[in-house]
């Protein structure tokens, strides 16, 4: 089994790679998504930033990038 990574900056095709790797069947895992998954309202994730951090990271109910 291979794995690759896809990195660069924003605009360098990494979309476009991972969507011409997942029209040939492969197997695409989207980290971004992730993380965004793990941080949604109500996650256990999110519960404990705000119970480590308070309020400092919010910004209304989301956590603030």
């Amino acid at each position: 089994m291979f794995v690759i990574g896809l990195t660069g900056g924003i605009g360098s095709g990494k979309s476009t790679v991972a969507s011409i790797f997942a029209n040939l069947g492969i197997e695409v895992i989207n980290a971004d998504q992730l993380a965004r998954d793990a941080v949604e309202p109500g996650s256990p994730t999110l519960a404990t930033i705000a119970e480590r951090y308070g309020g400092l990271y919010f910004a209304g109910r989301w956590l603030s990038q």
